[in-house]
């Protein structure tokens, strides 16, 4: 076991360490090795709680270890979302963002045309409208993403 004395550091690898476990079963199972630049990537995109597009991910991982490249940044967002840790958001012109999906509780989302603030929302009336529909339509749902397009408050 390695030790460290960044305090910080110790405790973000305690917080995920169910999800850095996950990670490398599926890194394993997939044939492929855990590297140090996979693993900067997979703690950067954990401990960081907003919805991020791929490019300002490998902008903080770069902070961290500046030999990291775009591409690298983009394959693990990739794993990162096949094992379950995380989840893709498209929006318009094929803007995409990237969230965390393990553990989190299910929210939908209010997105701004202008700005692109992303805002997470949660209605249990629209939740359960949408189960309503789902059973008069005969229709099992086992899951959505709702995303409300529109202007947000600063820019209106």
């Amino acid at each position: 076991m390695r030790c460290y004395h960044d305090n910080d550091y110790h405790i973000q690898i305690m917080t995920f360490q169910k999800e850095i476990d996950i990670f490398d079963y599926f890194i394993m199972s997939k044939g492929l090795k855990q590297s140090g630049q996979r693993r900067d990537i997979l703690k950067t995109f954990l401990k960081t709680e907003k919805h991020l597009t791929a490019d300002e991910l490998f902008r903080l991982v770069k902070k961290k270890n500046p030999s990291i490249g775009v591409a690298t940044v983009y394959r693990t967002i990739k794993l990162i979302c096949d094992c379950g840790l995380g989840r893709e958001l498209r929006l318009d012109n094929d803007s995409v963002r990237y969230e965390h999906f393990f553990n989190h509780d299910h929210h939908d989302h209010l997105y701004c045309t202008d700005c692109g603030e992303l805002t997470e929302v949660v209605d249990r009336e629209i939740e359960k409208l949408q189960q309503k529909l789902a059973k008069k339509a005969g229709f099992k749902m086992q899951g959505h993403r709702l995303i409300i397009h529109g202007i947000c408050r600063k820019c209106s």
